[in-house]
């Protein structure tokens, strides 16, 4: 492993948001999202489950309890009972006190930060004085503790905390937050590593490694670089690890038993990460472990590792990727499957996959400024991302499919995954505090700094101060419309560079003015870098933000003669509600015209799309024939509308596509 590189003195000192678009989502994280999740991971209804409501993924309705909390005081020795839920239900907590701990910077509120301090405390009560935490193991399974890493999720529970503890320290200071963390890896360490003495595997679950990396970040401590360094080298380098270890605690005590057998590629462990070619197996800890190789890749510049993460996003943005950002192409293990294959109707897309790919993102272009990183970035912050929660805060999917007919999903076994409406919670609830925390911290995705540039990669609109006096004022009102002006103010003269992203979705059309004179550019990479020098500096992009129609491969069988519809980075889909029958009778003619219109009073506010160019089946209403001979479908003029993809199933129940026939 090389030495970290030299770190550039531009910084970032503040980002506030003052996007209409994002201010709605975090005011709404702030006021409703946390204290909505708070109450739940607290048991604060009135209806008690048991442990059978908590063996799937199956969604539950309000007024049933987490028990998260509670496990963290039975750990602690504050109450008494039985551990409740998976093996991972502490991370419910976590991932919350990490939103709740962004919200603070930009939301703050004393009696939230009085309910924050004292899960801090409770959860060091429940902390072992080794620095081991993980109550089911505490609680139920004190003799197993490190014995079935394949499935225990111990590790991936702890770099969750770690996660959190980085946050809520940089957020309040809170010195004994940090202190967990640095207890949790002082215990790994201790444990984990080649000498004789300890363990020489790793997690079945990714989530230590980007979590050490953020650990090092804040502490500047070489021993969490270390760790996080041996944790990714060591997976896949002995194939036999996990079974060696299953058969050591006893095949019969596996928590789920299919697991067992099906193989190291699901855990992204059959070979050593540097010999990887693509993603496969499950889709969360394949881009988990992803985002903690490309963080390190960045800090070390070891080019091995630089070209894994490299292969690895290639495949799966330009293979295996779905047009709204999910992926995770089956509900069978939450998995990839292989290159091309994007079937739509029973698309998984894990709304914690579309998170961990925006995570992914962020450390890819923090290593190398290239449009497409921000490109995806963008993708899944407006699309695959959002459309985890609904417009009340209080309601999400698991699973994200771009296509829906209600009536599949109740009776197809092979579609019951494929809801139409979000739900209140769920058994495994990895997913509402996932998509919460991204939006609290979307201040963090805004800008990237290396060297002696800074790079505004997201047109979301900010008042940013940075070091030397720098401030960056960005107005803009995307994703309804493509202007955005920067101001620069540069009171001592600095000289640096100021770059913008061009999306790919404006990459043939756009224009750059620098102080009122239209600069000639290339866009190379996607990236437009001005050169900063006066005290004062305006600068407008003018995107061309003209409605899109998208075509996959031809490799991509499930979307062969189909159309999707985009315009600026929102994805668009038809929903019964606005478009009457069912919706795979429709077709849009050749070269579709469309009308954009923004609809204040709709959806919270949306930009909605509409055409007269569509035709529609008429179907005889006294035929009564499953077949015909030698009779194509009547076609009829009709109207289609279109809304963004993250706004559906916020309206009455029906189907939804995203993918139309053409």
């Amino acid at each position: 492993m090389t030495k970290p590189t030299a770190t550039t003195n531009l910084s970032i000192n503040q980002v506030k948001i003052t996007s209409d678009f994002w201010k709605r989502y975090r005011d709404l994280v702030a006021n409703v999202v946390v204290p909505y999740q708070y109450e739940t991971i607290s048991d604060k209804n009135d209806t008690t489950i048991g442990d059978d409501a908590f063996t799937d993924k199956e969604a539950y309705q309000d007024g049933l309890q987490s028990h998260a909390i509670e496990n963290l005081k039975i750990a602690a020795g504050i109450s008494k009972g039985k551990h409740v839920g998976m093996n991972f239900q502490d991370t419910d907590v976590y991932k919350w006190l990490e939103a709740a701990a962004y919200t603070l910077q930009y939301h703050p509120d004393k009696d939230l930060q009085a309910e924050t301090d004292a899960v801090v405390d409770l959860i060091a009560k429940a902390q072992q004085p080794d620095g081991y935490l993980s109550t089911i193991f505490q609680i139920k399974f004190p003799e197993r503790k490190f014995k079935r890493l394949q499935q225990s999720h111990e590790l991936y529970s702890m770099g969750h905390y770690i996660e959190a503890g980085v946050a809520y320290f940089e957020a309040t200071g809170n010195q004994k937050a940090l202190d967990i963390a640095e207890k949790m890896a002082a215990c790994l360490e201790d444990n984990f590593g080649l000498e004789d003495n300890k363990i020489h595997g790793y997690g079945g679950h990714p989530e230590i490694e980007l979590a050490l990396m953020r650990l090092y970040e804040v502490t500047g401590k070489e021993e969490y670089l270390n760790l996080t360094n041996y944790f990714i080298r060591q997976r896949g380098q002995d194939p036999d690890f996990f079974d060696k270890q299953n058969e050591a605690d006893g095949w019969d005590n596996a928590f789920w038993p299919d697991l067992n057998t099906i193989g190291n590629e699901y855990y992204y462990a059959d070979k050593p990460v540097t010999e990887q070619t693509d993603a496969h197996g499950h889709a969360v800890r394949c881009v988990y472990l992803a985002t903690g190789l490309a963080h390190l890749a960045c800090v070390t510049g070891d080019q091995d590792l630089k070209d894994a993460a490299q292969r690895i996003w290639n495949d799966i943005v330009k293979k295996q990727m779905y047009i709204t950002g999910n992926v995770g192409q089956t509900s069978t293990g939450e998995a990839f499957t292989f290159d091309y294959d994007l079937p739509t109707d029973t698309d998984y897309g894990e709304t914690c996959a579309s998170v961990a790919m925006t995570f992914f993102a962020r450390q890819m272009l923090a290593g190398d400024f290239k449009g497409e990183y921000g490109d995806v970035i963008e993708k899944e912050i407006y699309n695959g991302a959002l459309s985890g929660m609904a417009l009340d805060g209080t309601h999400y999917f698991y699973v994200n499919p771009l296509e829906v007919n209600p009536s599949e999903s109740e009776k197809n076994p092979d579609k019951k995954h494929v809801l139409p409406r979000r739900q209140a919670w769920f058994g495994t609830a990895c997913c509402p505090s996932n998509i919460t925390r991204l939006i609290a911290s979307m201040d963090r995705y805004l800008y990237e700094i290396k060297d002696n540039t800074i790079f505004a990669h997201q047109y979301i609109a900010n008042s940013t101060t940075f070091s030397d006096g720098i401030q960056i004022d960005q107005d803009s009102n995307l994703p309804w419309d493509g202007t955005a002006n920067f101001e620069i103010t540069n009171p001592n003269n600095v000289h640096f560079n100021f770059a913008v992203r061009i999306p790919n979705w404006s990459r043939d059309s756009f224009k750059i003015t620098v102080n009122d004179q239209v600069i000639d550019v290339d866009g190379k990479d996607g990236i437009v870098v001005v050169p900063i020098t006066d005290e004062k500096t305006s600068i407008e992009v003018v995107l061309d933000m003209k409605t899109n129609l998208i075509y996959a491969n031809a490799k991509v069988r499930a979307n062969a003669d189909d159309v999707a519809v985009q315009r600026g980075p929102i994805v668009y889909c038809a929903e019964q509600v606005d478009n009457p029958g069912n919706l795979w009778n429709y077709q849009l003619d050749t070269v579709p015209s469309f009308d954009f219109a923004y609809q204040e009073g709709l959806l919270n506010g949306v930009g909605v799309l509409t055409t007269n160019d569509a035709t529609k089946v008429e179907t005889e209403p006294d035929s009564e024939s499953l077949y015909q001979f030698n009779q194509a479908p009547r076609r009829a003029s009709t109207k289609l509308t279109l809304i963004p993809y993250y706004s559906w199933a916020n309206r009455d129940e029906g189907q939804m596509s995203v993918w139309l026939h053409k």
